[in-house]
């Protein structure tokens, strides 16, 4: 029995999508959320490009959007995508023939911008690229960058003109018998931004792509993301994320898995627990999650591991945690094993000896999930 069946108050109901795949990876439907970045390399430095997205992929990401703004950048993709852990997306602004070139290329999916694509004429001309291709595509809007007849219609950017562009691209889609789509309707502004996909998630079937777009630093954007990204998933709305700072796109993937984790959509690697330390503290609390975030980063398994100064709540916190640690008195504290007491342990030692437990636990873990994935194999056939 799960958490959440125990505790239904935890639950999230997420909205009903009809499922995609781009390239390998489905989305929407009942498939995990996805986790996506973006190369901010010189799409042509193809060295510098896959470098970048084989870091995000040992990060976890999912799917990664690679900019193609010319014809030399498309001409590169073709490398990238054979090179590539995980499917591309090509980013396609103001100039159709570059997703016909991308789709050549092989791309997995084009991103295309209603506000900048051009006539209807030219998005049928890359609905049938991506036919012939087997590419989806992303009905990409953008506050920033709607058509002008709307912003004529509705004075200014806001959610009806959002959506409006995205219902009459999803219209050009279908009506050419192009239904491998998913949308998003991104602004800078979380307000905006989560109003206008309320309306959508309403208005259509299709796979929702969240983002809270140019929403800054790693600081500040992560906050907005939290916030805008965090209440929508909450809702149940989303079947894919991307968070967009002006950071290394690694740390995209970093926060884009802790806001899926911290709503108990995802899971991967290490959820550490930590107390923000005070005078109570038994060890340097702050040093020592430094340093166990980093040891800890090749663990891909799902794990809960709690690290607490003091005994006022590290005992509760360590009941419900895979491994734990207190801080206790006389440079010592309590390590706690699947919830419970184990043993004492100096200070000095525990970094080195929580890594260990982690390790060791992470292993069994995996060791069990291949016998039952065996077992089942075994049942099926």
């Amino acid at each position: 029995m799960t958490l959440n069946h125990v505790r239904p108050w935890r639950n999230i109901y997420r909205r009903k999508s009809r499922q995609i795949h781009v390239g390998n990876v489905p989305v929407g439907g009942e498939a995990p959320i996805t986790v996506q970045t973006m190369t901010n390399t010189d799409t042509t430095d193809v060295k510098a490009t896959i470098s970048q997205i084989q870091r995000a992929t040992d990060a976890g990401v999912d799917i990664v959007r690679v900019s193609t703004p010319d014809a030399a950048s498309t001409a590169a993709l073709k490398e990238i995508v054979r090179e590539s852990p995980v499917p591309i997306v090509a980013d396609i602004h103001f100039h159709y023939k570059r997703a016909i070139e991308a789709a050549e290329a092989g791309a997995a999916c084009l991103r295309i911008n209603p506000g900048n694509i051009g006539n209807e004429e030219r998005v049928k001309e890359v609905i049938k690229a991506a036919k012939d291709h087997g590419c989806s595509i992303r009905i990409g809007v953008n506050a920033g960058s709607l058509e002008k007849h709307l912003l004529d219609k509705y004075a200014e950017p806001c959610p009806e003109a959002m959506v409006e562009s995205g219902l009459d691209h999803i219209k050009i889609l279908e009506d050419n018998d192009f239904h491998e789509f998913k949308i998003s309707c991104k602004a800078s502004d979380v307000f905006l931004a989560a109003a206008a996909y309320q309306i959508l998630a309403d208005a259509t079937d299709a796979p929702i792509h969240l983002g809270i777009t140019e929403a800054g630093g790693l600081v500040s954007g992560t906050i907005k993301s939290s916030i805008g990204l965090g209440n929508l998933l909450w809702m149940g709305i989303g079947d894919t994320i991307r968070v967009s700072l002006s950071a290394d796109p690694v740390e995209e993937v970093k926060v884009g898995y802790e806001i899926l984790k911290a709503l108990g959509l995802r899971h991967r690697g290490v959820n550490i627990i930590s107390c923000p330390s005070c005078a109570r503290q038994g060890f340097d609390v702050i040093k020592t999650v430094e340093a166990l975030e980093k040891r800890l980063e090749h663990i891909k398994t799902p794990m809960s591991l709690s690290i607490i100064g003091c005994v006022v709540n590290g005992p509760g916190e360590a009941l419900m945690t895979d491994v734990g640690f207190t801080g206790g008195g006389a440079g010592s504290g309590m390590v706690y094993l699947a919830g419970k007491q184990s043993h004492k342990l100096s200070n000095e030692e525990m970094v080195e000896h929580i890594v260990e437990q982690v390790e060791k636990k992470a292993a069994a873990i995996d060791a069990a999930e291949a016998v039952e994935s065996a077992e089942a194999v075994e049942a099926a056939e």
